[in-house]
């Protein structure tokens, strides 16, 4: 078993080829391997089934111990047809250093275990036989990484899961003309009825933007373009909102020279009004659940696109219409099915494991958090950003809050057309949304933290190291958008199988659903609260505070859970 779909609907061309499959493997644990010229070597001893990493069962190893170091290497062919233009190398994501090299010759490095990146490797290839080398390194037990929910200890404990080493998303070559298109970024403009868009080519000549949707032509825009950034806008013929519920996409063809590009759009606005988060222009509830991409199989990495497919479906079974993508960079099909579906979801990084209390960090950082934003731009079901998540001092050392509010800016620079949290739960410096993590379990006292949030009252904080720091009592977050980001985690256990939740455990299916009544219809009920994410969509490991198990079997009648959450709310339009 391999992935062999194209990884990115949002970006295709028609000349590519997938690298997953069985490659060649070296585990290096002394990482030494780059100066014993591994990348020379004439084999590796090993074997494994590449996109899956290789603590993973599906990889074919399921080595679960830390891995500092990991080298990967295979043949391709490639087609008599790909001489002339360029022929590029695409990584979905590697853990967490990596160099590559073709044909014995190094052509780039990578820092940053989520993020996409390409290198062009015409000069080091030709057509027929060749052969590419990967190295990773990783070692999240530095606190100078962000490591998302990988254990850093040998065993997964508490919300630590399974370590993920290496190549976890799908590698594909791809071949352009000579002039190509580098990047695009699409500006939906509801109240105009138009397109704006943003493109980076390499050449000159024109370049076309056409659209459709449904088939029927909705309009083109032609513009003139010479290395490097142009821009342009589509009239469009006809509107068709993206909505919660129903992924309206119009389709997308760029055409530039010989070179030509499919991709997709979504016509959505996402707008703040006073304490309401707007999509557009209506208030709409954001019933969400954490969902953080593990697979029992799999870990980091869904057995296949359909198990993408289906976790967004269990969702929606269950009542929600959205999902915290939590601690986790999701890979672009996922996206995808997100937009299809008209899927709300809040894009994260995985900043755990990172000391948040050292400035030298920030480069590193920002850097990869605005591959991941420059990445995902264009997914409409992306409603909002969050790049921290629970910033607890680390080690007794508080967080260095230049670091979280330098990020919110920058995010905000990068992309002004959604709303950003600097760090959901705690602790805010400056925020779009203000939101908070409360796992009380007694419904009344759940609903009485928040009582007085109205504008000009005050929040009493829940938590006494939070409200010691920050609270709502800070009058800079008056009237802004209130949401709790995290609630429930109610534990319950599936054919006795250990592990925690939060509070004490439900002893039948009634007392459960009573208690996620309570909790929710607190939530829903409040005026000032204009969303919510409960903890969480399935059972992760020991962590057994799903609504599905980790198999993805259901735990209670989702149609009572549905219920539930799809009782009006009051802020909601």
């Amino acid at each position: 078993m391999h992935r062999p779909e194209h990884p990115n609907p949002q970006f295709y061309r028609p000349s590519w080829i997938n690298l997953n499959g069985e490659w060649e493997f070296e585990y290096d644990f002394g990482t030494s391997g780059y100066d014993r010229k591994l990348y020379n070597a004439d084999s590796f001893s090993g074997k494994i089934n590449v996109p899956f990493c290789p603590e993973s069962k599906l990889s074919g190893l399921e080595n679960k111990d830390f891995l500092n170091c990991v080298w990967y290497k295979r043949s391709f062919e490639l087609p008599d047809d790909w001489e002339g233009g360029h022929t590029l190398v695409h990584f979905g994501a590697v853990d967490y250093f990596s160099r590559i090299f073709v044909n014995k010759k190094e052509v780039g490095t990578h820092i940053g275990g989520y993020t996409s990146f390409t290198f062009d490797i015409t000069e080091y290839v030709s057509a027929g036989k060749n052969e590419i080398i990967v190295m990773a390194q990783d070692n999240n037990r530095t606190a100078k990484q962000p490591c998302g929910k990988q254990s850093h200890v040998y065993d997964s404990v508490g919300c630590d899961y399974t370590r993920t080493t290496g190549i976890w998303q799908t590698v594909w070559l791809e071949h352009t003309p000579e002039s190509y298109i580098k990047s695009f970024k699409f500006y939906p403009d509801i109240q105009n009825k138009k397109l704006s868009f943003s493109c980076v080519v390499c050449g000159a000549g024109t370049l076309k933007l056409s659209t459709s949707f449904d088939g029927r032509y909705t309009g083109e825009c032609e513009v003139y373009a010479d290395n490097g950034e142009v821009f342009g806008e589509v009239a469009l013929s006809e509107l068709q909102l993206w909505e919660v519920g129903h992924g309206r996409l119009y389709k997308a063809v760029l055409s530039f020279g010989e070179d030509s590009v499919e991709s997709y759009f979504g016509m959505r606005e996402v707008k703040i009004s006073g304490n309401k988060v707007l999509i557009n222009g209506k208030s709409v509830f954001q019933r969400l659940v954490l969902d953080q991409g593990f697979y029992p199989d799999g870990i980091y990495t869904a057995p296949t696109a359909k198990d993408l497919k289906k976790d967004i479906l269990l969702s929606l079974d269950a009542g929600f219409n959205g999902a915290r993508l939590h601690e986790k960079v999701f890979e672009p099909l996922f996206l995808y099915y997100c937009d299809q579906l008209g899927y709300i979801v809040w894009g994260e990084y995985p900043n755990w494991g990172m000391d948040y209390s050292e400035p030298s960090l920030l480069a590193d950082y920002i850097s990869q958090w605005e591959e991941s934003v420059s990445r995902d731009f264009n997914h409409p079901s992306i409603v909002g950003w969050c790049p921290f998540n629970e910033t607890w001092n680390y080690k007794r050392k508080p967080q260095w809050d230049p670091l979280i509010s330098t990020v919110y800016h920058l995010t905000k620079s990068w992309d002004s057309t959604r709303p950003c949290i600097d760090t959901s739960g705690n602790f805010h410096t400056e925020t779009d949304i203000y939101d908070v993590h409360d796992y009380i379990q007694e419904p009344e006292e759940f609903a009485g933290h928040y009582s007085k949030i109205t504008e000009g009252e005050n929040f009493e904080g829940i938590d006494p190291e939070i409200a010691a720091r920050q609270s709502y009592q800070d009058k800079k977050y008056y009237g802004k958008p209130f949401m709790v980001s995290e609630y429930g985690g109610i534990c319950k256990s599936v054919d006795d199988a250990a592990g925690w939740g939060y509070g004490t455990t439900p002893e039948t299916d009634e007392e459960f659903i009573e208690r996620y009544r309570g909790l929710t219809k607190a939530l829903l009920e409040n005026p000032a609260i204009f969303g919510f994410c409960y903890t969480q969509l399935y059972d992760i490991e020991q962590e057994i505070n799903g609504l599905y198990t980790y198999s993805r079997s259901p735990k209670l009648d989702m149609k009572i859970i549905k219920e539930i959450n799809t009782e009006k709310a009051a802020i909601e339009d």
